[in-house]
């Protein structure tokens, strides 16, 4: 009999632990508190309908294995944004495959995510260099959101003259990847944006362009020069994107060099595999005079307090979480992870190794081309950089090339497309030039290599790159290593402590679940290689999206959102076209709780809606005759409701039906926001509760790790009625009938995750999936109640219980003892946690979620670390120079000089058991607005 997965996954696993902490909660069984807590109204009369018994971790690796194994990954290159890549080995073992580096958190708690702070400013530093602009941000999600989101960034940059003038015009190159055209499509419809596709060389300015947005090297192969077309652009007061190929840019001019005003894209082969789709990490990079418009998260060098350079994430108030419908996106998770295997790819290379990499692509296409232009192929372009098209039967070229192994992408029945890369051989350079030979039914002659450039003279790079002293310092795998651990002692994640965030649910990433991400089979696949190709793929995808639809109570699933926040937008645009499809477009008001995460009021802004906030009231729940009375008000332009459940303040509330109700009988449809679906999974679910869609976060509930702020996964269930609406994709077939345009740059977003919850599910089955959620629910109940005679709990449900997450109250703290919520958490570092979320949704409070992975042992460390600061703060009141206000400390500062009035063994080791694995902070409390005041987004050392 094999071990069972939930007894590993849930941390507290036997009944001695369990009785104890029923003790403290004051009820006997689990079942007696899960009834206090979620209201019976609402409770599943059934367990899910999925197998009730989950697979041992060793039956699920077999199966795993078998499913990876139906996938045929040819030679591909087919190109269109997604190519082979050489992986290091250093950097996949070291990073990909490191629970250090893949379930940290966002770095909000600065001074113990140094770590990861300098692998996504060297990340920074690399596309900065690259695309010889002046700042960048640390990863947004794929290329061609990464383009949508610059669409948007041009038009909020309109003069206030272009504004009046209306206008709504963004010119669009045709030669453009048309998957980045589908997602241009979806985000600019909600804005009135109208789009102009056009070929760049022909077509002349109007006057009522805000933007323009070219593919380089376009999308066809062919490189050309936009430095005419960019300066007519400006003399109309129009900005000009470049969707920039990174690989490209160490041979050809970079945008800011011709004159581009942000450059963004894709680093997929710079160091991270295709995965059939993702993640990888989007970029952006711009002028400093865009510097506040620009959206996503930037990493800035800062001081501490001492006055070492510290790093931090800058400018964070244009951010969703402060500026809410106001900010300049909805990003909240991104491909941080994989930011930062780009970024130690680009210090293991260098620019040599870059340069090399992008000549082995850019040779093995020319040698290509003159064989093929030797046999009278006719190619589209003379001028490229590792893609050629050429003119040929697509049909006859495709059956030969299936034979020899390799995927071609096939434009028209008249023409075949391929991309060569950074992996490219002689032999595999031999084999494409004898499919087209025999295509015409010759034999095929011997290949000359190339080695002259066929990047026309004027757009040949002359600049450096990469001349930063840590990309050209690591090239023996050695100092890499050593480089790579360095910065991983820098930071804590779930490997040292748990990390207790209400609202972001930090549970563990099974060591099971993770490994089937390094299997060939999963990550060689294409995104648009044949379907017959990927039927592991496709049979994981159709299952999983069956099982979320099953755990939400819905009727279908989207995998294709590639973050939470990705999620909120796509089930909002997917209400606002079913609305059009009843002739209802107009209904365009979404109601947002007071209490909602800012990505609620800034999704709904991005889907062009009207947003009207609803009150809480003193208890924290949605105040019910605020909303009945505006969802009347707005009866007749109402479209939605986003509301979270159990709500923000972490309570099942009693009332959610007559919310949902009020919100239909209004015409309206109801958004259910699954951030806090760890709370609901086996027990109640979004579609028995009434609500129209959902989406998961599936780096919380599901198990999918943060990894220093993503990458995450945001699929949508929905209802019946909704299906026929869900994102297709313009190259493969995915969606409903009527669905709208992609919401991703791949048809399944980020799918070399999704073996993650997949086996999350498989694993854990109906009966550990209910456990795992009632195992949350006591652990944050354990905790509210242990906690209780030193912190109270802010908001509590009709019972005086919590769901899976409370906030304790310390508003009094700066009153009582001139000490505030940001001095506790950076006091915890001291303790070696992470602290919880903090001052949201209320201010000056802690929002703790222990999740159902943490044991017993590790919640009372938690729970004594918090009691002893506490005593901390008593005994510091009124004394400025004291222990919690100057914390954290770091190993420099208590080896040095100490001049303070507490010992440095209090400053170190205040319980006794921290000295058995003692973290120290790397930096001292940093000075967020010396680094705002000095913005430096690249690594100058």
């Amino acid at each position: 009999m094999f071990d069972k997965f939930s007894e590993r996954h849930i941390g507290v696993s036997n009944e001695k632990d369990l009785k104890a902490m029923l003790d403290v909660i004051g009820v006997k069984s689990t079942d007696e508190l899960i009834a206090q807590v979620i209201p019976q109204s609402i409770r599943l009369k059934k367990p899910l309908a999925l197998p009730a018994e989950g697979m041992s971790e060793y039956e699920f690796a077999a199966h795993i294995r078998e499913l990876a194994d139906r996938n045929h990954p040819l030679r591909s290159f087919i190109g269109m944004g997604y190519y082979p890549s050489a992986v290091p080995a250093a950097v996949a073992r070291n990073v990909f495959e490191n629970p250090a580096w893949y379930t940290s958190y966002t770095p909000y708690q600065a001074e113990i995510s140094q770590g990861r702070l300098e692998a996504l400013l060297n990340f920074q530093t690399a596309v900065i260099s690259l695309t010889g602009m002046e700042i960048g941000n640390c990863s947004l999600l794929d290329e061609g959101t990464a383009a949508a989101e610059a669409m948007s960034m041009m038009f909020s940059l309109r003069s206030r003259e272009a504004v009046k003038e209306g206008r709504n015009q963004l010119f669009v190159d045709r030669n453009i990847f048309p998957q980045t055209l589908d997602v241009l499509l979806t985000r600019s419809e909600p804005f009135g944006i109208e789009l102009i596709v056009d070929n760049y060389d022909e077509y002349e300015f109007t006057g009522r362009e805000f933007g323009a947005i070219v593919q380089y090297p376009a999308a066809d192969g062919s490189v050309r020069d936009y430095a005419d077309f960019t300066a007519a652009a400006h003399a109309r007061g129009v900005l000009v994107t470049a969707a920039a190929d990174l690989l490209s840019l160490a041979l050809l001019k970079a945008p800011g060099e011709w004159g581009a005003d942000i450059a963004v894209g894709s680093a997929q082969r710079l160091g991270t595999p295709m995965g059939f789709g993702g993640p990888a990490a989007g970029y952006m990079t711009t002028r400093e005079a865009y510097k506040r418009n620009m959206p996503g998260r930037i990493i800035g060098v800062s001081v501490d307090r001492l006055g070492n350079k510290a790093l931090r994430m800058a400018l964070q108030m244009r951010e969703q979480h402060i500026k809410r419908e106001r900010a300049t996106s909805n990003i909240c998770t991104a491909s941080a992870l994989m930011a930062s295997m780009t970024g130690f790819y680009c210090v293991y290379n260098g620019p040599e190794g870059l340069r090399r990499a992008a000549e082995t692509a850019h040779f093995a296409a020319a040698t290509v081309a003159r064989a093929l232009e030797a046999m009278d192929y006719r190619l589209t372009s003379k001028e490229f950089f590792d893609t050629l098209e050429v003119e040929a039967e697509a049909a006859v070229v495709q059956s030969l090339a299936l034979e020899q192994g390799i995927n071609f992408y096939y434009p028209s029945e008249g023409s075949v497309r391929m991309s060569f890369d950074e992996v490219t051989t002689p032999a595999e350079i031999e084999t494409v030039a004898g499919i087209f030979a025999a295509a015409k039914g010759k034999k095929a002659k011997a290949v000359k290599a190339v080695t002259e450039s066929c990047i026309p003279a004027d757009l040949r790079r002359k600049s450096g790159y990469l001349q930063e002293p840590v990309f050209n310092a690591y090239r023996s795998e050695s100092a890499l290593m050593r480089y790579i651990k360095k910065l991983e002692l820098r930071d804590i994640s779930l490997a040292n402590s748990m990390i207790s965030l209400g609202s972001c649910t930090m549970k563990l990433n099974a060591a099971a679940l993770m490994q089937p991400l390094s299997l060939a089979g999963f990550q060689n696949m294409h995104p648009f290689a044949p379907a017959d190709q990927a039927e592991g793929y496709l049979q994981l995808i159709a299952e999983l999206e069956k099982d979320l639809a099953t755990i939400t109570g819905f009727a279908a699933c989207s995998l294709q959102p590639n973050s939470g926040a990705a999620g909120e937008y796509s089930g909002l645009m997917v209400i606002r076209a079913y609305h059009q499809s009843r002739g209802q477009g107009y209904r365009n008001v979404v109601l947002i709780p007071a209490s909602a995460h800012g990505t609620n009021p800034a999704s709904a802004a991005m889907a062009g809606m009207k947003i009207v906030t609803v009150a809480c009231d003193a208890n924290g729940n949605i105040d019910v005759a605020d909303l009945e009375a505006k969802a009347k008000e707005y009866s007749s332009e109402l479209c939605g409701l986003m509301v979270t459940y159990p709500s923000t303040h972490g309570v099942f509330e009693s009332r959610i039906r007559e919310i949902v109700d009020a919100v239909h009988d209004a015409g309206g449809q109801v958004y259910m926001d699954g951030a806090n679906m760890n709370a609901q999974v086996g027990l109640t679910n979004p579609g028995y509760i009434g609500a129209d869609v959902c989406h998961l976060n599936l780096h919380k509930t599901f198990a999918m790790p943060h990894g220093g702020g993503g990458p995450g996964v945001g699929p949508i269930c929905v209802a019946e009625h909704l299906r026929a609406f869900l994102p297709s994709h313009p190259i493969v077939a995915t969606g409903g009938d009527e669905g709208i345009t992609a919401v991703s740059s791949a048809p399944w977003g980020s799918a070399l995750l999704l073996p993650i919850t997949y086996g999350y599910i498989k694993m854990l089955g109906a009966d550990g999936l209910r456990k795992a959620t009632e195992m949350a629910i006591v652990n944050a109940n354990y905790m509210s109640a242990a906690l209780a005679s030193e912190y109270r709990t802010y908001y509590s449900g009709e019972t005086g219980r919590v769901g899976h997450e409370m906030i304790l109250d310390l508003t009094h703290f700066k009153k009582d003892y001139n000490i505030d919520c940001g001095d506790i958490a950076h006091r915890l570092m001291d303790y070696g946690f992470h602290a919880p979320t903090l001052s949201f949704p209320v201010h000056e409070t802690l929002m703790v979620e222990p999740t159902e992975s943490e044991p017993k042992e590790e919640m009372d460390r938690f729970i004594e670390a918090l009691v002893q600061i506490k005593r901390e703060c008593e005994a510091a009141a009124g004394e400025a120079d004291n222990v919690v206000a100057n914390a954290p400390h770091t190993a420099r500062e208590l080896a040095g000089e100490w001049t303070h009035p507490y010992s440095r063994e209090q400053a170190a080791f205040p319980l006794r058991w921290i000295g058995e694995s003692k973290f120290f902070p790397y930096v001292s409390k940093i000075d967020n607005g010396y680094g705002d005041r000095n913005l430096c987004c690249r690594n100058c050392e």
